[in-house]
């Protein structure tokens, strides 16, 4: 008897309804038996997860994992997303126009926290999916908190802090525009909830790690990964990598993002300088930002707290206030 191929064996369980742990153990079978999983095999786990069936736990073990494998650890160089793979996981996750949290999000956020390097869009489609799972309150955390339509809990404060702290792990240690973007929109469409203290200072932190690019560090582009390993790797590296560096910046208290980057060893002294005297230039607010931050905190025409909370620490941590940002910056005096 001819053995059934993957994709009769995905129409058998989509017509029985439910994928249950034995299902799992034999799709393991079917896409690690030859070591190394497919996109094909990929996109027959997205059929699986598409048609909403009853899935066993370890469903959700396999679904990101497997992901993960096929952009990251089967990249060459391992480690590397390429824009096409990028792509397709985006293609495969909105062919049905929803974005599942316990396993599509959970496995753009697996490739990007294993990932040394991956396509900004890869990241910010993650941080605009978890947005709209904010504002419409659907699903879940990793954790199992609910989320709640409109209001930005803990479980949400949570959920943003791993994309941004995935985005760090793939290549992007300081926030960029399109993130701080992303970020002031749901700060404005949550303006009148009972938001969690903690993300008032996520938003400030967060924001301000774009403006003054308190960080500095990125993977060594493509053609030369194989010839040299990131600075993470030799002694003395920072405890965790980027991930590591990327968490002490956003933990205890605002001041953590400049205590983050004077806590970074770096090996080779020289550079290390450099890097100092780099960071001491990125730390004045210039025309564009401050442009970009008053049509920013401008447009609904309030100083909102997050927004008092962002200009208090930009007052306390640059030593150069653009005089765009004056008017601002009296009414936190």
């Amino acid at each position: 008897m001819t053995k059934p191929t993957l994709l009769d064996f995905t129409a058998d369980r989509i017509a029985a309804g439910h994928v249950s742990e034995d299902d799992v153990v034999t799709l393991r079978r079917y896409i690690y038996g030859d070591m190394a999983v497919s996109l094909d095999e990929g996109a027959s786990l997205f059929t699986l997860n598409n048609a909403a069936l009853t899935y066993a736990e370890t469903w959700y073990e396999l679904f990101p994992e497997a992901v993960g494998d096929i952009l990251v650890h089967q990249a060459r160089p391992a480690g590397y997303v390429s824009e096409d793979n990028a792509a397709w996981l985006i293609g495969q996750i909105t062919y049905d126009g929803r974005v599942c949290s316990r396993t599509e999000l959970d496995a753009v956020l697996h490739v990007l926290e294993k990932a040394r390097e991956a396509p900004q869009e890869l990241e910010i489609f993650a941080l605009r999916a978890v947005a709209k799972l904010v504002l419409r309150g659907e699903g879940a955390t990793r954790g199992g908190a609910q989320l709640k339509p409109g209001v930005i809990c803990d479980g949400e404060v949570e959920l943003l802090r791993r994309v941004l702290y995935a985005g760090a792990g793939c290549g992007g240690v300081a926030i960029s525009r399109p993130e701080a973007e992303v970020l002031f929109d749901l700060n404005d469409a949550t303006l009148e909830a009972e938001n969690a203290p903690a993300w008032s200072e996520l938003f400030a932190k967060a924001v301000a790690s774009y403006l003054m690019a308190l960080s500095g560090f990125t993977p060594p582009p493509r053609e030369v990964a194989l010839a040299r390993e990131d600075w993470l790797n030799q002694p003395g590296g920072y405890e965790g990598g980027i991930s590591g560096f990327f968490g002490k910046m956003f933990g205890g208290g605002l001041g953590g993002v400049r205590d983050a980057y004077r806590e970074r060893p770096d090996p080779f002294a020289a550079r290390g300088a450099a890097m100092e005297a780099e960071i001491a230039i990125n730390e004045v607010v210039t025309e564009d930002e401050a442009a970009w931050l008053v049509d920013r905190i401008g447009r609904d025409g309030v100083l909102h707290e997050n927004e008092r909370a962002l200009l208090r620490f930009i007052r306390q941590e640059s030593p150069n206030i653009h005089p765009a940002l004056h008017p601002l910056m009296d009414k936190v005096a």
